[in-house]
């Protein structure tokens, strides 16, 4: 059978008296050898040189008491024992170098006595388990039972072996994944799994976020429920700005970011505070982040690593902390190679990086995405909308086959189940407007989907090989007009790779649709500059 150790602070006043009535009074220290279902083999009573005469007197006293019990008194002097980090370093120190003895003996840590500070790292130590035991805890007699040893409580921190409480802090896990994914039924693996360390992150971090993937893929949107989310928490107290760096050009993108002296530039004509101090205490949103001029990099980084930067036309620094999230549809590391974008606002930045696919890469996700919509538009409108089992069929056919390329992501999907929802006779879309839909989505489309039918860019493509195409067989040249097509319908090279390569791409262990897109237009001497102008 193993033994007994409990772990504790001397009560400096609760543990005092040297009278006779000392036997009177509720000594915690003293109390728990006196219960008859809790048996101390060894006692390690924590005491500072101030209180050794003390703690030796509730030796002997133990000693009459329960003379089976050892007590080890442990001098421990601390300047400060209302110093957490003092107090916290002693006794880590302490369980460093304590032998402790877990297949022979079992230890609980009495967090009754001492400082409350003391009972907090005792705490914490078992909760990281370097001190591998429970919490007791003990209390005084109460009512007309004024003697006795009190009761005591065993508190184990495992919170694996508490099923209640356990299941509600899984049940609040997922209720925040829901969150983040506004509540649709994701069925996309790799998707998922991204949403869930997200979580995890948004709940323990501060540092900068960045989100990738192509325009529509739902940056936006997920950095907002992000920030809601820690608003739930009280992690943030400020509120949610968001600008689209795309927008900025000039004096104005400095102005907007970091704000501006009056006179400071021509039109200045008051101060203006800037969408950085207004995110103070709260979650700052750069979408299109790699479209900022290099000398807004070098602000923001300052902005980031040290909380404070000039505004422009000031002399005079001003201090705004706020979490960043920053979104892109550019692969940054290309634009720092091409000298765009700063390699240190990168790393900066860079610490929690998340591609978010696009919608033709979740293709099982359009069903939940299509009933999401339905559901919006319904509120919207004021009315049950819903698609005939027909309907459906034949919407869902298409919306998840390869020629439903959705390059304007969940944009696209959102503005056709909106235009379903409109026409809809009582609510009822019926197989006929899906089917004008369709049509009209790959009209919407048809410059990508033509591309590969060999009559169109013809003249485009001359221009560019001159007279290599000439040379070229009459299969190189269809294969080339399409992906020249779909690199010019696609704002980077990146999002051009994933468009062409949306299914192969799945089954690669290593995905890098750009270097493949490059490479294969280096076969024909092209590159991502000459053919996406």
């Amino acid at each position: 059978m193993k033994k007994t150790v409990v772990i504790g602070f001397l009560g400096t006043q609760l543990d005092s008296g040297q009278s006779a009535a000392r036997w009177e009074k509720w000594r915690p220290t003293l109390a728990l050898t006196q219960h008859e279902d809790l048996v101390i083999d060894r006692l390690e009573l924590f005491h500072d040189q101030r209180h050794v005469a003390l703690a030796e007197l509730v030796r002997q006293d133990i000693a009459q008491t329960s003379p089976s019990t050892e007590v080890k008194l442990v001098e421990m002097n601390l300047a400060n024992p209302w110093d957490f980090g003092e107090v916290y370093a002693a006794l880590y120190d302490w369980a460093s170098a304590y032998p402790f003895d877990t297949a022979n003996e079992n230890y609980q840590a009495h967090i009754t006595t001492g400082t409350h500070v003391a009972q907090i790292c005792l705490f914490l130590l078992v909760e990281a388990r370097f001190l591998p035991g429970v919490l007791l805890q003990s209390a005084p007699p109460r009512g007309r039972q004024s003697q006795g040893p009190g009761s005591h409580e065993i508190i184990d921190l495992d919170l694996s072996r508490y099923d209640a409480i356990n299941q509600r802090m899984h049940n609040a896990q997922q209720d925040a994944l829901n969150f983040l994914k506004s509540g649709i039924a994701t069925r996309n693996a790799k998707f998922n799994a991204l949403i869930e360390e997200v979580e995890r992150v948004a709940g323990q971090s501060k540092a900068p976020m960045l989100l990738t993937g192509p325009t529509g893929a739902g940056k936006s949107m997920l950095a907002r429920r992000v920030f809601e989310l820690k608003k739930a928490r009280h992690q943030l107290e400020g509120g949610f700005v968001e600008i689209n760096c795309a927008t900025l050009r000039g004096d104005g993108a400095g102005s907007t970011l970091f704000g501006h002296k009056k006179g400071s530039f021509t039109g200045a004509v008051t101060d203006r505070p800037g969408l950085l101090r207004a995110a103070h205490q709260g979650l700052l949103f750069l979408d299109e982040i790699g479209e900022l001029g290099l000398d807004e990099q070098a602000m923001l980084l300052k902005a980031v690593e040290e909380k404070r930067f000039f505004p422009m036309g000031s002399d005079k620094e001003v201090q705004s902390d706020f979490q960043l999230i920053a979104g892109t549809n550019r692969d940054l590391r290309l634009e720092i190679r091409a000298g765009r974008f700063r390699e240190d606002l990168f790393a900066r930045i860079n610490l929690w990086t998340y591609t978010l696919p696009g919608l033709a890469q979740r293709r099982e996700d359009i069903e939940p995405n299509v009933d999401h919509q339905l559901r919006n538009a319904s509120q919207e409108l004021g009315k049950q909308v819903r698609l005939t089992e027909e309907a459906r069929t034949a919407y869902l056919r298409f919306a998840t086959a390869p020629e439903a390329i959705w390059s304007g992501n969940f944009r696209d999907l959102s503005a056709s189940v909106t235009r379903l929802a409109t026409l809809a006779d009582h609510g009822r879309i019926g197989i006929g407007l899906v089917e004008a839909e369709i049509q009209r989505l790959r009209w919407q489309w048809n410059d990508l989907q033509d591309a590969g039918s060999g009559t169109a860019g013809v003249s485009d493509l001359e221009a560019l090989l001159g007279d290599r195409a000439a040379q070229l067989d009459q299969f190189d040249l269809l294969q080339l007009r399409s992906v020249v097509a779909v690199c010019r319908a696609q704002s980077s090279l990146s999002d051009a790779g994933r468009v062409l390569f949306n299914v192969s791409r799945t089954q690669r262990s290593v995905v890098n649709d750009a270097d493949r897109l490059r490479k294969y237009l280096l076969k024909f001497g092209l590159d991502w500059d000459t053919v996406s102008r």
